[in-house]
């Protein structure tokens, strides 16, 4: 949008307001006054985040070694006291709110002003690099054929919005976001009801990170008790409550939105605002009005708050919610189809038998017996409910699970298309067309009478018919989910209510977070103004080992050494950035490749092929064993022919690419030009972002482990891997792959005083998977997964051979055909090993199923 966004004067920065503070004139001497130096500091900053009560801190400042200390402060309170004169952030306010019906207790609000907060956020240099000022559009080709959604800017609603304001305004996106959540368990289960506010500038892979703080509490808003004898009444003027004290906390956000524009109002808005102004009954007569609202489906609720805020629109602002809505609604409903088809006792055998995944949840004890299911646990739950149904229910019902399974992972991209966006809608479609089974069979049930149930008044499902059309006018859906305020309101409302006295909680949590603000506020601005006064330190040592690089110990070396103008940017990505971010194997490799000659120990651990990284310990798990030895260990009778018949595809310069051979060329007592090996047990791999190839995803652990006390027949996990170097992982998804077993990771060893070519090159033995074609398709028309089968050559052995590791692309997830019953013999550490045929499960990841869907 080439009007938005015009820049009309250098105004004040964050250090520039930092300047202005009542007692700046004192930090021109003393930066951190009213502290006395950088290590004081320090220490009053350590305590009042620590969230220790004074009685603590007290006992911890009358330590006779900590009171040998030149602190400015020798008390909590004097400590307390010497916050109040570091520079403040949005201020607190309180108002009380009259009610036009009698509460138990006055209705108290506890509010910041918003523009503040917004201003605030938009100001702070953390952000800075990481908004978007103007609208834009994007496409997947020059062409502007297919259109591309990612965050709010790029969406049609604030290309339409930033049309309606005067040229060069800059258009902010304000969200709001608000939940009751309990304090604690105790004290007579109190609760709170936080208001979040947040920029939808700030791009949503920074806003959604908790540790960037990018939502603020706004206010508290009242819980109150209305001595109404009827309790739908009560719950009709809580709704109005809300609204009333809404209306006050965005006020100034609507002034500003108002303020010298002239403004049209949307169709939706007007529809509701039009019906409300039909209702000719008093709204004091909360019974009577409420009679007439039902008629529009409307909540009672006289006075919304966007009712006099320009160009806003609920079917705009209320966005699709992955956590509670998705997530709820697969809990809620799915999960107890599947109960109700397989039995508690079959659905929870089936889980309790899969083979786990390194860093992911393993319900050793099924699921139907959890407690307090998180939203995590239920995402987890996801990864492997559809082919663990399968077989056992019937095909319309497991057809219309899988349809809602693509429904949530495609809504979940970080990116999507108007194809895509097509596919969603295809996919709720399909539900539709196949849920008549579900209540068919008598699958849908009561939850408290347990009888079967023909309708499909759901109102989570419901909601997901707004999740296709709200892409283009909104962006992607993932970005509105309340994962992130659901983590934040740990911050901003347990945390703080765990230092008081269980008294008057509203008032001593906004106090708490008022100091931790200006704690934050002054660490940023004392750290960036020491900076810019010293002057940066360029330096950078050289890591003495992989080891240290493996830890993370050295920065990214993607990006260019920082000159005195970017220094500040590392600063604050050490302050806001996340604490323990995801290790990063490709930049962890491209230091190892330009550090110098012999300051590392060969061949390098961590390196990358394509679009994979890899990551070996530095030490074996097994520093050397004789190949026959090594075959007996891993059972894999064919390990001296299969290194045989690589060495032969191998060719003199170790670099040849290897897909499967046919007959085994070599003899069993083949003569190898070694004897030995090294053994790992374990590789990580990480790819690049589906969606985003600039950023890193998690980290997955392919094991190949021995028989031992846990694993009677060893551990061996499904990788996909690489064979036709025409196609490449994951654009072309299967196709020039083949799904395998790693058997085994090693490392040839040269015979000793000797030196050969292939002897750093890491390789694994695998064993292959065949695809099993499915009705004139590659994947079962049921689950839509792929149906593998044990590959065996023509003598029946299974089909194995020897690749260079660097070979794999992604980790593979195998789930067995349990079919109408399962194998009650079978555990989660022999169930691969018993089992011939298996699902591929494209759901234990999102990543994964976005490169083979």
């Amino acid at each position: 949008f080439h009007s938005a966004g015009k820049v009309y004067d250098v105004g004040q920065t964050f250090l520039d307001r930092f300047g202005m503070d009542t007692y700046s004139f004192f930090r021109r001497s003393n930066l951190y006054y009213p502290f006395a130096s950088h290590d004081d500091w320090q220490v009053a900053n350590y305590l009042l985040q620590s969230g220790l009560s004074m009685a603590k801190i007290d006992e911890y400042l009358k330590l006779n070694l900590i009171r040998t200390l030149p602190l400015s402060f020798q008390t909590a309170k004097g400590l307390r006291g010497c916050a109040e004169l570091l520079p403040p952030g949005p201020r607190w306010n309180y108002r009380i709110v009259p009610t036009s019906h009698p509460t138990k207790n006055p209705v108290i609000l506890y509010y910041r002003d918003a523009l503040d907060c917004i201003e605030s956020l938009f100001n702070h240099p953390y952000y800075a690099p990481h908004m978007d000022y103007t609208p834009f559009r994007l496409f997947t080709t020059a062409e502007r054929i297919v259109r591309e959604y990612t965050e709010w800017m790029s969406a049609e609603v604030a290309w339409w919005m930033q049309s309606k304001l005067p040229e060069g305004a800059t258009l902010c996106g304000v969200i709001l976001s608000s939940d009751k959540t309990h304090i604690t368990n105790m004290c007579g289960g109190k609760a709170a009801h936080p208001l979040l506010i947040s920029l939808a500038n700030i791009r949503m892979a920074v806003r959604n990170k908790a540790s960037s703080h990018a939502f603020l509490l706004l206010a508290l808003m009242p819980i109150s008790q209305f001595l109404h004898p009827n309790k739908r009444m009560c719950s009709v003027l809580d709704a109005r409550l809300f609204h009333q004290c809404l209306d006050i906390v965005v006020e100034p956000l609507k002034t500003a939105a108002r303020i010298g524009r002239m403004m049209s109002d949307p169709r939706t808005r007007a529809t509701t605002l039009a019906q409300l102004a039909r209702i000719t009954c008093d709204p004091d007569d909360v019974e009577r009005y409420f009679t007439q609202c039902e008629c529009f489906r409307l909540s009672g609720v006289a006075e919304p708050f966007f009712r006099d805020w320009p160009l806003s629109d609920p079917a705009n602002f209320f966005s699709p919610e992955a956590l509670h809505h998705w997530y709820g609604e697969f809990w809620d409903h799915d999960v107890q189809w599947c109960k109700n088809a397989l039995g508690s006792q079959e659905l929870d055998f089936r889980y309790s038998v899969l083979q786990p995944i390194v860093g992911l949840r393993h319900f050793k004890d099924g699921i139907t017996t959890l407690k307090q299911v998180t939203g995590r646990a239920k995402r987890d739950v996801q990864r492997y409910i559809v082919p663990v149904i399968a077989g056992a229910m019937p095909t319309g019902a497991v057809i219309a699970i899988r349809a809602l399974m693509d429904f949530r992972y495609l809504a979940q991209a970080h990116v999507l298309t108007s194809s895509t966006r097509d596919k969603i809608k295809d996919a709720l479609a399909k539900f539709h067309e196949h849920k008549s089974t579900i209540t068919d069979e008598g699958l849908r049930r009561g939850a408290k009478s347990g009888a079967a149930l023909d309708h499909w008044q759901i109102p989570k499902l419901e909601l997901m018919q707004s999740v296709a059309p709200s892409v283009s006018q909104i962006g992607v859906p993932v970005q509105w989910s309340a994962d992130t305020t659901e983590h934040a309101h740990v911050e901003v409302i347990k945390d703080p209510a765990a230092s008081t006295n269980h008294h008057n909680f509203d008032s001593q949590i906004c106090r708490y977070l008022d100091r931790i603000e200006r704690c934050r506020a002054f660490e940023t601005a004392t750290r960036l103004s020491s900076a810019l006064r010293n002057g940066p330190d360029n330096g950078q040592d050289i890591p003495d080992s992989e080891v240290d690089l493996a830890a993370g110990d050295v920065d990214d070396p993607s990006a260019e050494d920082e000159d005195s103008e970017e220094h500040p940017t590392a600063l604050l990505n050490d302050i806001w950035a996340p604490k323990r971010p995801v290790p990063n194997f490709f930049s962890i490799a491209q230091t190892l490749l330009t550090a110098v000659p012999g300051s590392i120990p060969h061949p390098i651990r961590t390196f990358t092929s394509g679009p994979t990284a890899f990551r070996l310990n530095y030490d074996p798990s097994i520093k050397r064993i004789a190949i026959d030895q090594a075959a007996e260990m891993f059972n894999i009778p064919d390990l001296c022919p299969a290194i045989a018949d690589y060495l032969g595809r191998e060719g003199p310069y170790a670099q040849n690419f290897h897909s499967f051979g046919g007959q085994r060329r070599a003899h069993a007592d083949v003569h190898l030009p070694f004897s030995e090996i090294q053994v790992w047990y374990k590789v990580r791999l990480q790819q690049k972002l589906h969606h985003d190839r600039t950023s890193v995803g998690p980290v997955f652990t392919i094991n190949a482990h021995p028989a031992n006390h846990a694993w009677e027949y060893g551990r061996r996990d499904a990788a996909i891997l690489h064979i036709d170097g025409r196609h490449e992982w994951p654009s072309s998804g299967l196709t020039g792959h083949a799904i395998v077993e790693i058997c085994l990771i090693m490392r040839p060893l040269s015979p000793r005083g000797c030196k050969i070519t292939w002897d750093e090159r890491f390789l694994v033995y695998a064993r292959r998977f065949d695809v099993a074609p499915q009705q004139r398709s590659q994947v079962d028309p049921a689950t839509g997964l792929h149906v593998l089968k044990r590959a065996t050559r023509a003598s029946g052995a299974l089909l194995g051979d020897v690749f260079p590791l660097d070979q794999i692309r992604s980790y593979a997830h195998l789930v067995p055909r349990f079919g109408r019953a399962a194998d009650p013999r079978l555990t989660s550490s022999n169930s691969s090993h018993f089992s011939q045929s298996f699902w591929l499960n494209s759901y234990f990841d999102k990543e994964f199923y976005y490169a083979i869907s």
